[in-house]
C-alpha cells in the first residue's frame, strides 16, 4: 500500500510532508508534489502534516481522486525527490480548497 497525493496540492504544495518522511519518497513538481508508491512504506507519518489535507492512502481515496494513484507513479518516475521543506507558492492559501484543479498541473 502507498500514500497518494491528490489534486488539492496542485497549486499549495506547503511540503511540511516532506521533511517527515523517513525514506525520502516525495518528489517535486513545478507546482504538484507526489509520492512514489515503490518507495513508500506507508508509514502514515506524510497524511496528518499536510495542511491542505492532500494526502491519502490509496485505500482512502476519495471519489474522482482515484486516478492521482497512478499520476502519482508516472510523475514521480519523472520529478526529481525532495528532501528538504521549501516555501510554498505566494498565493498557496487561495488555491487551497479550490476544485477541479488538475487543469493546473505543470509537469
Amino acid at each position: 500500500m502507498t500514500f497518494v497525493v491528490t489534486e488539492n496540492c496542485i497549486k499549495c504544495k506547503y511540503m511540511d510532508c516532506v521533511e517527515v518522511c523517513p525514506v525520502d519518497c516525495f518528489h517535486e513538481g513545478p507546482n504538484f508534489l507526489v509520492i512514489d508508491p515503490e518507495e513508500c512504506i506507508d508509514c502514515t507519518l506524510c497524511e496528518p502534516e499536510c495542511p491542505a489535507e492532500a494526502i491519502f492512502s490509496e485505500e482512502d481515496l476519495p471519489a474522482g481522486q482515484g486516478h492521482f494513484l497512478e499520476l502519482n507513479k508516472e510523475l514521480s518516475a519523472q520529478w526529481p525527490v525532495i528532501t528538504e521543506k521549501g516555501d510554498p507558492p505566494a498565493d498557496a492559501e487561495e488555491w487551497d480548497g479550490k476544485p477541479d484543479k488538475l487543469q493546473h498541473l505543470e509537469r
